[in-house]
């Protein structure tokens, strides 16, 4: 292309829209969403716990069982609501905690969202697109502290497209680290990616590649604020070309997507409105939902005035109850809560609300990580602010104390349980605890290779009830995985790496 310009007006593909729509509309139905909210105001108990119930038999809810949940104002119903939330994940994920870091490799980006430091016009982001080199110092640097699953992260420009994008995919899973007890040698198992909706024909380079999960957020379900905050002559602005990105990734065979919403944009019960219905119509077409639901909460970014003073600001007790009915109404989607938060909040939401992963160490400058730079020490380089700086093993230490099993897992996308595959295991429990044993043998190889003595105290207490656990459940012996399991932990012990169900 002959500029950004030119490049710009050839991104879109509208019969990858239209054949979506339904008479010419799509999924969102904003009349639909209001009514739904105002029509279920005051519900009754008893009809509430009948969705709770659907909710604990791993149901998904309709948008009208949503609803009436988000307007749930009892104090009684609202803690119910909370402990039906943790039983559908224990019964889905078990007690397991799966992190991942997120890798910058680029901010040059061609649109303008008003809430964001990679826009276009702020003049004080310096901007920079990572080479292949750097991209393996990176990485590196994320091996070293003990990571095995990456979300690369990308903005909107054609330095950084498909082209771009697939070979960082290829080159981060080709960097090998030794561990530091020198018993083998660590990598990146599963490389996720956050980048701008694409065509189909773009999506099939990642597949080809080796994409993990593909995601994208909406940012706000709501057409009006949508436009308001995406000016119309960027890519961005076509709200449409946005909303059906997951399915184009699903028809060009990337069958993990994950879907989410900047909460802080609009009201947040519409948002959660809009991630059901989103999900629904995923099924419809697919036979399959979101892998993954994410919930930012929008942060202060560099040069940007309504990132602070948006009217749409979601407070921490809105945020619980947003993870509640996300948990609930779409019950065997992983839920991610990332360092945005605070260690306190964040915390809570992973042990009492549902959420089953996050990350850790995590640095949003371009070329960071390598650099060991603190967010403070390169602000003209970042998106936004984090509200967790800790490290992964500080992070890791704190959730073992409170009976969580971190897991590195890649196993299920390795061994064909992705898609429709996992969503049915999912619901039946099944998946659940497959994960259970390789989180056990993945948190060995941390334990071993990268804890600080006072996390390997922790973790081997929590080790030992996990395997006293495994043993004693019949779905192991049943289906004669024990002998395989341990023989994996022992070689895993003796400095075998990778070895998983």
């Amino acid at each position: 292309m002959s500029s950004v310009k030119d490049w710009t007006a050839s991104v879109i593909k509208q019969a990858e829209i239209d054949k979506y729509l339904d008479g010419g509309k799509d999924f969102i139905d904003e009349e639909q969403i209001f009514a739904d909210i105002e029509k279920h105001k005051n519900p009754d108990k008893q009809q509430v716990r009948d969705i709770l119930q659907k909710s604990l038999d791993i149901k998904i809810l309709t948008p009208a069982e949503t609803a009436t949940l988000l307007n749930v104002e009892d104090p009684e119903l609202l803690h119910e609501m909370q402990e039906a939330a943790l039983a559908v994940k224990k019964k889905v994920y078990d007690n397991r905690i799966v992190f991942f870091a997120p890798l910058y490799l680029s901010n040059l980006c061609v649109n303008s969202c008003k809430y964001c430091g990679f826009r276009a016009e702020n003049k004080d982001e310096v901007r920079h697109v990572l080479t292949m080199d750097e991209v393996r110092d990176e990485v590196a640097a994320v091996i070293d502290e003990g990571h095995k699953r990456m979300i690369a992260v990308y903005g909107e420009h054609p330095k950084n497209g498909a082209d771009y994008i697939a070979d960082s995919i290829s080159t981060i899973y080709s960097v090998k680290r030794t561990t530091p007890t020198g018993n083998g040698f660590n990598n990146i198992r599963r490389v996720n990616v956050n980048a701008a909706p694409m065509e189909i024909a773009d999506m099939k380079k990642l597949w080809r590649a080796g994409i993990g999960t593909f995601q994208v957020f909406q940012e706000t379900y709501h057409r009006g604020r949508y436009a308001e905050l995406h000016p119309a002559n960027t890519v961005k602005g076509n709200y449409r070309w946005r909303l059906y990105a997951m399915h184009r990734a699903m028809e060009a065979g990337v069958d993990d997507v994950a879907i989410g919403a900047l909460f802080g944009l609009y009201d947040w019960k519409f948002e959660v409105m809009g991630l059901v219905h989103h999900a629904w119509d995923l099924e419809k077409h697919f036979g399959i939902g979101p892998h993954t639901v994410s919930f930012p909460r929008m942060q202060p970014a560099p040069g940007s005035f309504l990132s602070e003073h948006s009217p749409y600001i979601v407070s921490d007790e809105a945020m619980k109850r947003v993870v509640a009915v996300l948990r609930l109404a779409i019950p065997y989607s992983g839920l991610i809560v990332t360092a945005r938060e605070n260690p306190v909040l964040k915390r809570e939401l992973i042990n009492h609300y549902g959420c089953t992963q996050t990350d850790a160490s995590s640095k949003l400058g371009i070329g960071a990580y390598a650099k060991k730079l603190k967010q403070e020490e390169n602000p003209d380089k970042v998106q936004f602010m984090l509200g967790d700086q800790r490290s992964l093993d500080e992070v890791i230490r704190e959730l073992a104390n409170d009976g969580m099993i971190t897991s590195f897992c890649t196993a299920g996308y390795r061994c064909g349980r992705t898609g429709d595959k996992i969503m049915n295991l999912l619901e039946k429990g099944v998946e659940g605890k497959f994960c259970k044993l390789n989180a056990v043998l993945t948190f060995r190889e941390y334990l071993n290779d990268y804890a600080s003595p006072e996390t390997r105290e922790v973790g081997e207490k929590l080790i030992a009830r996990e395997l006293q656990e495994i043993e004693s459940m019949p779905f192991f012996t049943d289906k004669k995985l024990l002998p395989t399991f341990r023989s994996y932990y022992d070689r895993i012990a003796r400095g075998e790496r990778d070895l998983y169900m």
